[in-house]
């Protein structure tokens, strides 16, 4: 293990750091590795987890759907969801240096242009438009060929993307059956199923190849291409294994609490806590949930919910833990004519292996991309007059603008286990992903009690506006119709599981609500707004506080219609160049 992670606060090498990062995920990673740029500025990254370095799992694109649920996952839960008849369903957040970009599955979209503009509009602050976001993005990311060097014309725009950036991205290196299949069912169909060369072209709608963090053959996440070219600076200093507790005042100046200490203690001797005090900023990091976790075990949320927990009160802020989004799913399956899925090979441990040699030996293979190629976007069908019908349940588009979509819609070669579903002990299959990329239903965190070792109370209140269990219905006749192409024909055998039995709106809503899962992509629960309309300013300042900064999917105002990491790094690397403007650091 690299020797500048700690794992003890007698090991630290500085008294004292200008600036404490607690959480290191995306955003954490990128603030430690700009922010330390300058050699006489210290900084300190607190991670709950420990270092994945070397762990295959955490290296191999296919292996990625592995991690949920394992040592690097905090293990989450929601509460039961009345959207869902009554079922809870897991919460994915990475417990790991690198967060969730090391156990994810890969997926890179920016959102489209719509997306940033929007929230400029919201803040008030044009420098969250895409017009001056676009740097950060190309900063963010390095366009590499594909693990089998092929063509990618056609599959992806170079100009758009960074070319010297931390995060290798690249197209899918192992094609699929399923490819060209889509592409003819496009060229045949198109309409609102039409061909896009580039999702994170400016135009986040049609479907195209899926953009994914992997730089030859291997992932590439906020450890890998953010903290570890830093951690031989003096200055940089990652302690791993502590979670924050909660965050102290240390005085107030001009009138407000400043809020420079943080309360720490190791995961496994919780009782032992020990305090660590900023000279400039704490910038909280820990994520969606851990974010507004952290604020309301300091006093920093809603005054009633602090004092049912005996929590004294250091500033009422009503939306601490409100607003949050995230985009419902279902997996629908296929039996298929094709002994080309992955079907067979997860049921034969030589095969695997087989496949496994090759990627350790090659970087090749079927192991180099997650399980699917393609992804799309699109809009809900308009009214028969044209523009958007009120029928869906609002009195407009509830996307970004033009250029994001209503549906979500990912490919896979095989059959995909989601939930409680096994895997079938026979048969070759394909699945179809498809969300709601713009949802409506807003959920919260709030406490369970004043425990900082107690999971919060998830409640994502999934699938409860109207508007998104109609939206969803509207995916599974997409689905319906995309299958109609005549690519398909003599490939697809028939539905199966509840899927078979779907051939009306009601059954299709009873499939939906027995089946659909939240799909990790959270945001909101510490927005950024004006004054009076958000917890954190354009610059992730908590309004009315000193001292006190939040970076992370918790300040995004609105759900951008795509999966979004790459939001947050783009938000992550903004973040540093206005924190080094405030300090002059150069």
């Amino acid at each position: 293990m690299p020797s500048k992670y700690f794992t003890t606060i007698d090991e630290l090498p500085h008294n004292g750091y200008d600036f404490i990062i607690v959480g290191g995920g995306n955003a954490g990673c990128v603030l430690a590795s700009r922010l330390s740029e300058n050699s006489n500025t210290k900084v300190l990254l607190i991670e709950a987890g420990f270092a994945a370095d070397g762990n295959v799992h955490t290296e191999v694109p296919f292996l990625g759907v592995t991690l949920p649920g394992s040592e690097m996952d905090w293990k989450f839960t929601t509460v039961p969801q009345k959207g869902l008849n009554g079922r809870s369903a897991p919460c994915t957040r990475g417990l790991v240096v690198g967060g969730c970009s090391v156990i994810n599955l890969l997926t890179w979209n920016r959102g489209a242009n719509d997306v940033w503009n929007r929230w400029a509009t919201i803040t008030g602050n044009e420098g969250w438009a895409w017009k001056n976001v676009e740097k950060y993005y190309k900063k963010t990311c390095k366009l590499v060929p594909p693990a089998d060097n092929h063509d990618t014309t056609s599959q992806i725009i170079p100009s758009a993307h960074g070319t010297n950036g931390a995060i290798e991205i690249s197209v899918p290196g192992y094609p699929t059956q399923l490819d060209k299949r889509i592409e003819d069912s496009v060229k045949e169909l198109g309409g609102r199923f039409a061909w896009n060369e580039d999702l994170n072209s400016g135009k986040c709608i049609g479907i195209g190849y899926m953009p994914s963090t992997v730089g030859g053959g291997k992932r590439s996440s906020a450890a890998t291409g953010y903290l570890l070219p830093a951690l031989q600076r003096m200055n940089l200093t990652v302690l791993t294994g502590w979670q924050v507790t909660k965050l102290l005042p240390t005085g107030t100046k001009d009138g407000e609490p400043v809020v420079k200490t943080v309360e720490l203690a190791k995961r496994d001797e919780p009782e032992n806590r020990h305090t660590l005090k900023a000279k400039n900023e704490i910038i909280l990091s820990a994520g969606v949930i851990g974010s507004p976790h952290i604020l309301l075990l300091s006093g920093l949320g809603p005054t009633a919910q602090l004092r049912s927990h005996g929590i004294e009160t250091i500033l009422d802020i009503p939306d601490v833990g409100s607003h949050w989004l995230d985009q419902p799913y279902i997996a629908s399956h296929f039996r298929v004519n094709s002994t080309d899925t992955f079907d067979d090979l997860l049921r034969s441990p030589s095969e695997f292996g087989a496949r496994m040699q090759e990627w350790t030996e090659s970087k090749t293979g079927l192991f180099v991309d997650s399980p699917a190629n393609i992804q799309g976007y699109w809009k809900l069908p308009e009214s028969p007059s044209g523009g958007w019908d009120k029928s869906w349940g609002t009195e407009k588009d509830p996307a970004s603008g033009p250029g994001s979509g209503n549906l979500e819609m990912i490919f896979v070669d095989g059959y995909a286990s989601f939930g409680k579903a096994e895997h079938p002990k026979e048969g070759n299959y394909m699945t179809l992903l498809t969300a709601v990329a713009s949802p409506l239903s807003e959920g919260s965190i709030t406490l369970a009690s004043a425990d900082p070792f107690a999971h919060p109370l998830i409640d994502p209140n999934i699938l409860t506006h109207p508007f998104d269990l109609k939206a969803m219905v509207q995916a599974i006749k997409d689905i319906q119709i995309l299958l109609t192409a005549t690519s398909w024909a003599g490939f697809i055998r028939e539905p199966i599981g509840p899927l078979a039995e779907v051939t009306t709106d009601e059954t299709m809503t009873e499939f939906i609500i027995n089946s659909a899962l939240p799909f990790n992509h959270p945001c909101g629960t510490v927005r950024m707004g004006k004054k009076g309309k958000g917890v954190v300013d354009p610059n992730g300042v908590v309004w009315g506080v000193q001292g006190l900064r939040v970076v992370d999917a918790s300040i995004f105002p609105t759900l951008a219609e795509c999966h979004i990491q790459a939001l947050v790094y783009i938000a992550a690397e903004r973040t540093a160049d206005v924190v080094k403007a405030k300090y002059g650091i150069e």
